[in-house]
């Protein structure tokens, strides 16, 4: 009687083994091509265009009963690109430094006016009173002051023009993180009547002077200005 010799199943078992390796290198080769893909498709999400004055395909939305026409590239969310009426609006516009190269984005939000009340309204009613002593510098134009360590207030400052009947005013505060810029709120109505939310970097703020001019230049034509 013959005993069947082992030699034989040591080769099937090397051969599956050889068998499984492959398929792990092929599903590894798969899993770095679709990695590679994600990659990519995450870095030209981030490099979509920036709203401009020449966009087009506007969307109609009834905003305090006027009547806006706003390019679809300047929402912030794409379930607001629709026709119809609405109590907010939330878009993105694009600014330029006094240099006249730098971009300085800015948020904006459209409200009814009784939704809002204006910065410069709140300097008088409201921050005045909760003024620190120091006073900050930086800005040339606008005077700096913090907000007492209380309140609510801490890690936040106002800025303002304290020669202007109707001021410049804005709040800024802490960034979230450390190593981003501090964030900064300025409320106004607009001569249509409704009010405007701007939300950008502190960056922003040394461009002052022509932020309203450059603003109207992107509300005036959907006919929010």
């Amino acid at each position: 009687m013959s005993i069947p010799s082992a030699p034989a199943k040591g080769r099937h078992d090397h051969s599956g083994l050889a068998y499984n390796l492959a398929g792990i290198a092929v599903l590894v080769g798969l899993l770095s091509v679709g990695a590679a893909y994600l990659v990519d498709e995450l870095g030209q999400a981030t490099k979509l265009p920036q709203p401009a004055l020449t966009d087009g395909e506007p969307v109609a939305q009834t905003i305090s009963g006027r009547e806006l026409h706003i390019p679809t590239r300047w929402f912030r969310y794409g379930e607001q690109i629709r026709d119809g009426f609405t109590n907010q609006i939330d878009l993105k516009v694009v600014l330029t430094a006094d240099d006249g190269v730098t971009p300085l984005p800015v948020d904006v939000t459209l409200l009814p006016r009784s939704r809002a009340s204006t910065s410069a309204s709140l300097l008088d009613r409201v921050y005045l009173h909760q003024f620190g002593d120091d006073t900050l510098s930086g800005v040339s134009g606008l005077v700096g002051k913090p907000m007492q360590q209380s309140e609510g207030y801490s890690g936040e400052s106002i800025w303002y023009d304290a020669i202007s009947p109707n001021p410049f005013v804005a709040k800024c505060m802490d960034a979230v993180e450390p190593e981003q810029a501090r964030q900064c709120v300025r409320t106004v109505y607009l001569p249509s009547g409704i009010a405007a939310v701007y939300a950008f970097d502190a960056t922003v703020l040394q461009s002052w002077r022509q932020f309203d001019i450059q603003m109207e230049r992107w509300l005036r034509p959907i006919g929010a200005w």
